[in-house]
């Protein structure tokens, strides 16, 4: 529509190399999706300018389940997530944190046309239609909000994600298939999940994801849920293969909660070997994990040291015994990694 016009802003004006600049701290990528990955972002954009988060695409649920279905566009609602969460903390930052999360109500029980819309969503969308370029619109949305770094999608286009659940029902093992992200964040209330994949299972990546993976310093995966926002981003060939390749030291960060509704009865241990079976090409530098979800802890170390790495514990939950990340904490656990290795 060709209705923006001017320079691109630089969301933020920053080097490739955490060494080029003085005080920028080391270049980092995030990746996730959800609460999970706000709760990374949140506790990276203290220590670092040079931050860049790449988020699933798979979402079939709510609002951007709408959108998506309605305009045939990317997902926006985790996009949005991880720019609310990159927003400073001062009034601009937490106005427009609240305005990008802010969801319209219809009035008395109505089923309104905007209800339960996110108003981020939608500015995401808009910026899309306008500008033709999701990368481009999320650059734009960024600068409005002046976002601590930048926000990428996996991939270019809109993912499925699917699996196998293994149930029993009268006395009989059964095989089922769960196509969709809302449905499969709720599978293992029913079975077992397996044989988690994308469809399709060859879709292109976003280029400037595998760039950002390339020259980064540190990788980030997790937390988040496991099958959903985690995995995806080792089921995509070409983001794997950039995962494997990177120079960057790669931390795997465990959640706080082993028994969630797509986890159910897996241990911390079982979560690794997730990871090792969709990627077993892939190694880690460090697993960072809160000892609260670790039952044995000389086991939990020589899986991950299996996978190449080294386990670093640490209270990274809330004080309330909430299974939900506090953002000082856990930067001071990255902090530490980030100087020690």
């Amino acid at each position: 529509m060709g209705v923006v016009s001017g320079a691109l802003p630089l969301v933020p004006p920053a080097s490739r190399r955490s060494g080029e600049g003085q005080g920028a701290g080391p270049s980092v990528v995030a990746l996730g999706g959800g609460h999970g990955l706000s709760a990374s972002l949140s506790a990276l954009r203290l220590l670092t300018q040079e931050l860049t988060a790449i988020v699933t695409v798979a979402d079939d649920g709510g609002s951007s389940g709408r959108l998506r279905r309605e305009l045939g566009v990317l997902p926006p609602g985790d996009l949005r997530m991880a720019l609310a969460a990159l927003c400073d903390d001062t009034d601009w930052g937490r106005t427009w944190r609240d305005v990008m999360q802010h969801r319209f109500s219809s009035r008395n029980g109505a089923e309104g046309s905007l209800h339960d819309h996110a108003m981020g969503n939608l500015l995401i969308v808009t910026l899309w239609e306008l500008l033709g370029d999701p990368v481009a619109g999320l650059q734009w949305a960024g600068a409005l909000l002046g976002a601590r770094g930048r926000v990428l999608p996996m991939a270019s286009v809109p993912l499925t994600i699917e699996g196998d659940v293994l149930s029993e029902s009268g006395g009989s093992l059964h095989v089922t298939t769960v196509s969709g992200q809302a449905k499969l964040a709720v599978a293992a209330d029913t079975g077992n999940v397996s044989n988690v994949r994308l469809v399709p299972d060859d879709a292109p990546a976003c280029q400037d994801a595998l760039e950002a993976v390339e020259l980064a310093d540190w990788v980030v995966l997790g937390p988040g849920s496991w099958y959903t926002s985690v995995l995806p981003h080792l089921l995509l060939p070409d983001l794997r293969d950039a995962l494997c390749r990177t120079s960057a030291r790669r931390c795997l960060t465990m959640n706080l909660s082993n028994d969630t509704r797509e986890t159910l009865g897996m241990s911390a241990i079982d979560h690794l070997s997730v990871i090792s079976r969709y990627a077993p090409e892939l190694t880690v530098d460090v697993v960072l994990v809160d000892p609260s979800v670790v039952s044995d802890r000389r086991e939990f170390e020589r899986a991950v040291a299996g996978m190449g790495g080294r386990a670093v514990f640490g209270r990274v939950g809330v004080s309330t015994g909430k299974p939900v990340h506090d953002p000082l904490r856990l930067a001071t656990s990255y902090n530490d990694m980030f100087g020690e290795i």
